[in-house]
């Protein structure tokens, strides 16, 4: 026997900001009206997973949001059996909640997952639209709300971790990239209430370390580092000391590029 499933818990009351760099909210609404699984491509900390936060408020449909990790199986997606004081009882997964009550299931960095457990989506991205539970001998047809969406870094596939075709083309897609300077600018400011001059001077960092990404950087300084930096300046740290800690140190290990980035940071803040 199913639990009751509280959709009100996994509704998003409060508008979530975000700044739409382009076409995608009308390109997601499309997808949505069709119920066609998405896939969302884009470095980190460029504003993926709060663009589907924003656009589930803004469908007014319910979110669950699963964060991939290589240990996870396909019994953490899809539910298992438990024991308890009662005797054996069946729990859903996430995957699984989301389809019953027809919600947005988001998981986020799929790459990291085994690829054993991402085929258990592939019965859902397609004309059945179901989930078969193994395990509990049980076929799920997915409500008629429910849609898909998945996101990724191109940045970090390797042989050993990107998509199998099978699975990338069972999804439309959309590229996510970091704003442009002034607008990029202009949503740290609005993150944190620092003001244009501040977020102006936090961008240039960003810029610089990007353009090192492939030359001794796997990654670039993210928008969230941005607005963590800003945060600690706006609380009373001292700029050059919070850009150190908020936008050097987390993404390089790596003597000569902390270097680097830490001079740029003494000529940008003088």
């Amino acid at each position: 026997m199913n639990e009751t499933i509280d959709v009100d818990q996994y509704r998003i009351s409060k508008e979530p900001f975000y700044q739409p760099q382009g076409k995608e909210i009308v390109l997601f609404e499309a997808a949505y009206a069709s119920r066609m699984p998405v896939m969302l491509k884009g470095p980190t900390g460029c504003g993926k997973s709060r663009f589907v936060e924003h656009m589930a408020w803004k469908l007014e449909k319910p979110l669950v949001t699963v964060a991939c990790n290589e240990d996870m199986t396909a019994s953490d997606l899809v539910g298992r059996f438990l024991l308890d004081a009662s005797g054996t009882r069946w729990q859903d997964g996430p995957l699984t909640i989301a389809a019953r009550m027809g919600a947005i299931c988001y998981l986020d960095e799929i790459v990291e997952a085994r690829q054993d457990t991402t085929v258990v989506i592939h019965p859902l991205t397609d004309y059945r639209r179901t989930l078969p539970l193994d395990k509990k001998g049980e076929l799920i047809e997915a409500h008629p709300d429910f849609q898909l969406v998945i996101s990724y870094n191109p940045g970090y596939q390797s042989l050993m971790k990107d998509l199998k075709q099978s699975t990338k083309q069972r999804f439309s897609a959309m590229e996510f990239d970091y704003a442009a300077a002034e607008v990029e600018a202009g949503i740290v400011a609005r993150e944190t209430g620092a003001g244009a001059d501040l977020t102006r001077k936090l961008v240039k960092i960003a810029h610089v370390a990007r353009n090192l990404k492939g030359h001794g950087l796997d990654e670039g300084i993210s928008t969230r580092l941005l607005v963590y930096a800003a945060t600690l300046i706006r609380d009373g740290i001292e700029p050059n000391d919070a850009c150190r800690m908020a936008l050097v140190r987390p993404i390089t290990d790596d003597a000569d590029i902390r270097d680097t980035l830490d001079h740029a940071i003494d000529s940008i803040f003088v």
